[in-house]
């Protein structure tokens, strides 16, 4: 027995070197770590259980190009898988593609999160007279690299499933990272594309970087893929675990409450100091967001796309909370193509997974012109009222200062959209149009006929937001405004709602799903 096991040791370490110490140096210069650093560093120490080690170890390629097994985060379970540059590129062959479906399989049967470690090429490819054991789409077995995405989306919505693009990846290995719920990115080392410079080049005549075609700032600030941006690896795997603790393990179950003694009656006084009366005035949604959350902890989603509108987690008392606020630094605050699909998706991830929803609201309005008319603002913009009105979690939504026009339902400030409770500053307006575009609209004429147009105009404008735009006239009007609160009160209010609302069950109605404007 002693021999047998001392051979077993044996091969193990050398399965542990993946393609040897020669690749395993290449991949160092690169500045990059390999696959089992990455979960070491990723996962709890010492706490790393892997599956199917010895694939393939015969003909040194232990593993075929990935790792997959479980172990913890902060003591949690999750399954984790990581692709292996040092054999066969981290290409996807029939074993390897085995193994990441099992791995996803696992962690849905569990109810655990699934956290894919992304480093391949994707299908390895193989010359057709040599296609046999190795072909990636080998038909047959149902399993395999090439419909990952199914077992992604029957995943969708179960567990969190949380993606790092962690070098080169192309074609269906970045179709799955896709499909999950948020995507990491590291500057100088990840890029993602579904055609790759060579073949842009051969097809097009283009030249183009990879970091140019799909790095970082592409898909962290113009196309939206990515969620987060890290400096180094190091980084990412602390953002995967500080993102992971805002959540659940899957949706049966609530976010793990975390108190660091927050005092829940505290006052926010800081924030009449923050947001201007003026409603003209710009200033920092973040600001307002750090003063209300517990210890000012905000982890923002997408913080580099659409910050028309800001979205991310924090805790009230200790309970993890999804927030969608408007910023009036970036585009005055006001909804877009862009900031419709951020905030759909948000809201969609959070109901999901037993998510309370915070809506700060201080938005002028949809981004007018023909530009937002010829992408589409009317389809992109009923996502979210698909989202909202789809949602059954508990939802809570401030106004701050304005809301005009078709924003109070982007925002689920109007009645009808499952908006559990609305409360207003004094500072609150809600309205067709602000006072001044209401007033240019209906007395136009006559302002640019009178003696004095700017004593007329400023009349016509107190008037009408006296009458129109003024909160105490709101709720002796609408039930639907729970109450007028001061500034100071906003956490206070936040955290005793929530005490009331955050065993809300609500039943959805029976069917197979709905059509969402996609």
């Amino acid at each position: 027995m002693r021999d047998v096991i001392e051979r077993l040791r044996e091969v193990k370490v050398r399965a542990a070197l993946g393609g040897g110490n020669e690749k395993i140096e290449r991949e160092h210069k690169k500045g990059k770590l390999t696959a089992r650093e990455r979960i070491e560093l990723l996962l709890d120490p010492d706490s790393f259980s892997e599956f199917n080690m010895l694939v393939k170890h015969r003909v040194g390629a232990a593993g075929d190009g990935i790792l997959t097994g479980h172990g913890t985060i902060d003591g949690r379970v999750v399954c984790v898988f990581a692709h292996d540059a040092t054999v066969f590129g981290g290409s996807q062959g029939y074993m390897h593609g085995r193994k990441l479906y099992k791995i996803h399989e696992m962690a849905l049967d569990m109810g655990v999160p699934i956290i894919g470690l992304n480093d391949s090429p994707g299908a390895r490819v193989i010359r057709p007279d040599l296609a046999g054991s190795d072909d990636p789409y080998r038909v047959s077995d149902e399993k395999h690299a090439g419909v990952v995405f199914y077992i992604n989306t029957r995943c969708s919505g179960a567990v969190p499933q949380i993606s790092a693009i962690l070098g080169n990846c192309t074609g269906g290995s970045v179709y799955s990272p896709a499909l999950t719920d948020f995507i990491f990115m590291v500057d100088g080392l990840s890029s993602m594309f579904i055609t790759g410079p060579r073949v842009i080049k051969s097809a097009m005549g283009e030249e183009i970087s990879m970091e140019e075609l799909g790095g970082t700032n592409v898909h962290c600030t113009l196309s939206g893929v990515a969620d987060f941006r890290l400096k180094g690896e190091k980084d990412c795997m602390l953002g995967i675990r500080r993102l992971l603790s805002f959540l659940p393990s899957n949706w049966r179950e609530r976010p793990a409450r975390r108190d660091i003694g927050d005092d829940p009656e505290r006052q926010t006084n800081a924030l009449s100091e923050i947001v201007p009366e003026q409603q003209s005035k710009v200033y920092d949604m973040h600001k307002v967001i750090n003063e209300i959350v517990d210890g000012g902890d905000f982890l923002e989603i997408k913080p580099e796309f659409a910050g028309e509108i800001i979205v991310g987690f924090a805790r009230l008392n200790g309970n993890t909370v999804g927030i969608a606020a408007n910023q009036p630094l970036v585009r005055a605050g006001c909804m877009s193509v862009d900031s419709s699909d951020k905030q759909a998706r948000f809201v969609r991830f959070c109901d999901a997974f037993n998510i309370p929803l915070i809506l700060l609201v201080d938005t002028p309005g949809y981004l007018p012109g023909k530009t937002q008319e010829y992408a589409g603002i009317i389809r992109h913009g009923a996502k979210v009222l698909y989202a909202l009105s789809e949602s059954t979690v508990p939802k809570i939504a401030i106004l701050i200062r304005k809301v005009y026009g078709g924003a109070a339902l982007g925002m689920g400030i109007l009645p009808g959209f499952g908006t559990d409770l609305i409360f207003a500053w004094p500072t609150a307006q809600v309205g067709p149009m602000g006072a001044e575009q209401a007033v240019a609209l209906f007395y136009g004429k006559d302002i640019e006929a009178a003696e004095s147009p700017e004593e007329l105009r400023a009349s016509r404008v107190k008037e009408y937001a006296e009458q129109y735009a003024d909160p105490l006239s709101l709720v002796s009007e609408a039930t639907y405004v729970q109450d007028i609160i001061e500034p100071a009160d906003t956490r206070r209010c936040l955290i005793r709602s929530l005490r009331l609302i955050g065993t809300k069950r609500i039943k959805t109605v029976y069917k197979r799903h709905g059509n969402m404007p996609l």
